[in-house]
């Protein structure tokens, strides 16, 4: 089963994300490091990736390139505090899927949920299309 990674240098934000969403049904791993984020990507475990402002002190301007290449397709949602516009704006140019301001509490479950389930909608979709798009 393909499911989510959440990769985040934060433990509290990385076991808060994880709980609420397993709550959800959904099958999450979580990591710290930044080559088990690349491997999980790799082998196909994830569908969804999340991550934090940094992993393994990778910010995610440096580490989404790499996911990315790994696999195109993959959805990223970014969850981090509020960067300058222009961090912003090249990580859209880089392919990620939404990006979620820090810290996310309770009153955030919503909109975290909702962009999840967009994301898995959205991959599985593209995994069921027929060769060529």
């Amino acid at each position: 089963m393909l499911g989510l990674l959440i990769a985040d240098d934060d433990a509290g934000s990385r076991m808060r994300l994880a709980e609420m969403l397993r709550e959800e049904g959904y099958d999450v791993a979580t990591t710290h490091s930044a080559a088990l984020a690349i491997e999980g990507v790799l082998k196909d475990l994830a569908r969804v990736v999340i991550l934090g402002g940094s992993v393994d002190g990778l910010s995610v301007t440096q580490l989404l390139p790499v996911l990315k290449k790994c696999k195109a397709d993959l959805k990223v949602i970014i969850a981090s505090e509020e960067p300058p516009l222009e961090v912003v704006r090249r990580l859209r140019r880089e392919g990620i899927f939404y990006y979620l301001v820090k810290p996310l509490g309770s009153e955030d479950g919503d909109e975290v949920r909702q962009v999840v389930q967009c994301a898995f909608e959205q991959a599985k979709e593209q995994h069921h299309a027929p060769c060529g798009g």
